[in-house]
């Protein structure tokens, strides 16, 4: 028998022209469409109609020779197009869920391409990859979830495969945010049906163009559907009726296949249930699932051996003299069923055929016009992260099948599936045997995964911020003595004994005179500093995401990101996340908080936040860290572009400032950052599995100036909003680029004053500030003519012996000097200690 004479049934009428006939849908095209496709009805408001595809195995039971041999097929002139060299470098991409089966087979066929498919279920612990939307599906989101971080980051071609190329818009959302992430120059879409109108036809060549790359298709067949105006609405009308008036069937009424017009959403049952029994697959241990983590040609290997034992087992389970037998998959689990279905083909004597279950909801009407039969209705058995629902299996219940091998995932072998109404129970109603085959749900490295991360610690039990201004992805080390005095630690830190994050400065406590001077310098630039933070926000807002997920970098980017995000309330009436992490130089950003990050929030979302830049070596640390992070977990999407108040160095992009002038919270450390020490990174206190450390200094509380820092600021918003906007709007238009000419100026002193040693020179106010309250200061380069915002760091260079050197020319207002030749007890240009 002919594909299309099985597609057509008995009767010889195409599955398809019920749907024609009463919506005015035309399938024009190749003439083996009809022989493909049928048409059915959606229960979805995106689009009336449903392409049911006789050759796929999701809706329509097959032979699962045939459904294998079309992917395995696809994947043969995908090689032949590519050649052998390029086919040896490609990885495959599938679509879930509808075309995991399928983009498996077609990888078979390429040869020993890995797999990978997208999901809709998330897997606790491993990390995206990227994901994409699929606009039309009545479930849109797509996880990438790949074992090893690097199968996507190759060179070589990109094979994608879906089931139907319709409007073209899956496709091109997926290259894009791939391409972004990981460019290359070939992809391939690979697709059964090729049904892009006209006018979607160019598109995917213009694409290509857009992002420089090739971009060719091969498919099985092509056409168009034709929708009459309003079919839509048409459509929706169509499924309420019939819906309405179709309960579910009297027991007494016999439905079958191939005859009546009568509609139906579920099939009778017969007068008793058929036997439950499951049946132990023997599946081999560490074989994935399927491609959800990625699927080598080393597993498939190990599989193909398996195989023909599993299929064994299943034969014996089977009740003698079964003539017809479905194996039925489960929703994504579309490959491993296939190939036991394909095997058992193979090897026993009976008609076997092959469809899975489905999310997709669509209206079922018993007539031989019609794709959709009968439909079996059970609630979902996997626990779901978007919850509990309906999930459906066509064309299984009247199609005299003897018996039904249900074949699921250890993760949806949950009491959901053995409940009366469940999936199992369904199935016994309508088929008189039923076994359940379990195979082992893949978690990659399910013995190695990390203990789960700690929710961010937050105020008022760490940090004197507001509990929603702040979360903290760090661990409490209050209670660890790790100050040490200046000159130990610079010593340590010079002498390559100790880094520089192993140990913390003992908290500078500022005279009454250095205390006036913070709040006179608060109160001059309070109006200059909200400009800067709402100019900033708003290219933020504007540039980088309409609901942006701030990062600091603790600790002095933190009182800026609770602006920012007092910024967008006040302006926009945002309520926007605002976490802190640690990065550290030479060490890189704290790798578990992306971690957590990356689990919570779209990396795409995340907006760096620091005060200000100096010579750019945090910029540059930040890209660095990123690019080492998506080598070792694959996460990407992580923008290293920082958002800062104040960009002396021209090092970003994104900046409410160029200007070099005191930020009042340089003039302190903890006591203007919500009571918080730098951060601690030290083997013996951070483990692999921690979050970097910190200190809440608890005995400042009535030092504590963070809450006067804040609302300083940001009582100047509503005077500033006018001038926010102007400005924002300025620079939005401007060229930003950054001319990185702070480290031109760093390296130039480094070698004019004999210092040899970039990080030696802190620049900018902020930066000289840090040298004088935390390391072994040697000079102050000053430009010549600095006003009040230098008030502050000239009362600490008195204090500490430190000269103050004018310099014409000086892009900074000032430049901080580490002692380049320390030795013990120096604390200024003398050599001599100086009491604080």
């Amino acid at each position: 028998m002919t594909e299309r004479a099985r597609a057509e049934g008995r009767a010889g009428v195409w599955s398809g022209s019920w749907v024609a006939e009463r919506l005015g849908v035309e399938l024009a095209g190749d003439d083996t469409l009809t022989g493909l496709l049928g048409l059915a009805l959606r229960r979805n408001p995106k689009r009336a109609h449903l392409l049911v595809s006789n050759v796929l195995g999701k809706h329509v039971p097959q032979s699962p020779s045939v459904v294998y041999g079309h992917g395995v097929a696809l994947g043969r002139r995908v090689r032949e197009l590519l050649g052998a060299e390029a086919a040896e470098r490609a990885v495959v991409l599938g679509y879930a869920e509808t075309a995991t089966g399928l983009g498996h087979s077609v990888a078979d066929g390429l040869g020993p391409a890995p797999y990978l498919h997208s999901t809709r279920r998330p897997v606790a612990g491993v990390a995206r990859a990227g994901g994409f939307e699929e606009s039309h599906s009545h479930a849109t989101s797509h996880l990438l979830l790949p074992e090893d971080p690097a199968l996507l980051a190759g060179d070589g071609p990109l094979v994608l495969v879906d089931d139907e190329f319709s409007t073209g818009n899956t496709v091109l959302n997926t290259v894009r945010a791939l391409h972004e992430r990981y460019p290359r120059k070939r992809y391939v879409v690979v697709a059964l049906v090729d049904m892009r109108s006209p006018a979607d036809a160019g598109r995917l060549d213009e694409f290509a163009r857009e992002i420089g790359a090739r971009v060719d298709l091969v498919t099985a067949a092509s056409g168009t559907v034709r929708l009459p105006e309003g079919v839509l609405e048409k459509g929706q009308e169509l499924v309420a009726r019939y819906e309405t008036r179709t309960a579910e069937p009297a027991p007494d009424r016999p439905v079958t296949l191939a005859g009546g017009a009568a509609a139906g959403t579920e099939a009778p049952a017969p007068s008793s249930p058929g036997s439950v029994a499951r049946v132990d697959l023997g599946w081999p241990g560490g074989v994935p699932d399927g491609g959800r983590h990625g699927f080598t040609a080393a597993q498939r290997g190990r599989l193909e051996s398996a195989l023909p034992d599993m299929a064994e087992r299943i034969a014996a389970a089977l009740p003698a003299g079964a003539r017809r037998v479905l194996v039925l998959g489960f929703e994504e689990l579309m490959y491993a069923p296939l190939r036991l279905a394909h095997t058992l083909e193979q090897s026993l004597d009976a008609d076997v055929r092959y469809s899975t279950t489905t999310r997709s909801p669509v209206l079922a009407v018993d007539d031989p016009g019609y794709a959709i039969r009968t439909r079996l209705v059970f609630p979902a058995h996997d626990d779901p992260a978007d919850g509990p629902g309906e999930r459906y299996a066509y064309n299984v219940a009247g199609a005299g099948f003897d018996a039904v091998v249900a074949v699921v995932d250890s993760a949806a072998d949950t009491p959901a599936l053995h409940t009366p109404d469940g999936l199992l129970a369904r199935l016994a109603a309508h088929v008189p045997h039923v076994l359940l085959a379990v195979v082992p749900s893949y978690v990659p490295h399910a013995s190695e995964r990390p203990p789960m991360l700690p929710e961010p610690l937050r105020g008022p039990d760490f940090s004197s911020y507001a509990p929603d201004e702040v979360g903290w992805l760090l661990q409490d080390l209050s209670d660890v003595t790790l100050e040490a005095p200046t000159e130990e630690r610079e010593e340590a830190i010079q002498s390559g004994g100790a880094h520089y994050a192993e140990s913390l400065p003992v908290e500078y406590q500022p005279s009454e005179q250095y205390q006036e001077l913070f709040h006179a310098a608060l109160a001059t630039s309070a109006t200059r500093l909200a400009r800067a933070v709402g100019a900033v926000t708003e290219i933020v807002l504007a540039e980088r995401s309409p609901r942006p997920v701030l990062v600091s970098l603790a600790r002095a980017g933190t009182p800026v990101g609770v602006l920012m995000r007092r910024w967008a309330q006040f302006r926009h009436g945002l309520d926007l996340p605002h976490y802190a992490v640690s990065i550290v130089r030479g060490r890189g950003i704290d790798a578990n908080a992306l971690r957590w990050l990356a689990d919570r929030h779209d990396p795409a979302d995340v907006v760096f936040v620091d005060g200000w830049t100096g010579k750019g070596a945090i910029t540059r640390e930040l890209a660095a860290a990123l690019r080492d992070f998506e080598v070792s977990d694959g996460v990407t999407g992580f923008d290293p572009e920082i958002a800062v108040l104040a960009d002396p160095g021209s090092c970003v992009r994104t900046y409410g400032t160029r200007d070099d002038f005191l930020i009042p919270s340089a003039c302190l450390n903890s006591t203007v950052s919500g009571l918080i020490s730098r951060t601690v990174l030290r083997a013996d206190l951070v483990g692999p599995h921690d979050f970097h450390g910190a200190k809440f200094y608890r005995e400042l509380v009535g030092a504590d100036l963070s809450p006067d820092f804040l609302d300083a600021v940001s009582a100047r918003f509503p005077d500033v909003a006018d001038t926010v906007d102007a400005q924002a709007k300025e620079l939005l238009s401007a060229d930003r680029t950054p001319t990185w000419e702070g480290w031109a100026a760093v390296e130039r002193i480094s070698e004019e004053y004999g210092i040899h040693d970039v990080n030696l020179v802190k620049p900018g106010v902020g930066e000289t500030t840090r040298v004088m309250l935390r390391r072994v200061p040697w000079k102050v380069l000053a430009r010549a003519g600095a006003g009040a915002d230098l008030d502050h760091v000239r009362l600490l260079a008195e204090q500490r012996g430190v000269p103050v050197e004018e310099v014409d020319d000086l892009p900074y207002t000032c430049v901080g000097l580490i002692h380049p030749k320390y030795t013990r007890g120096a604390t200024g240009a003398d050599g001599k200690a100086v009491a604080l």
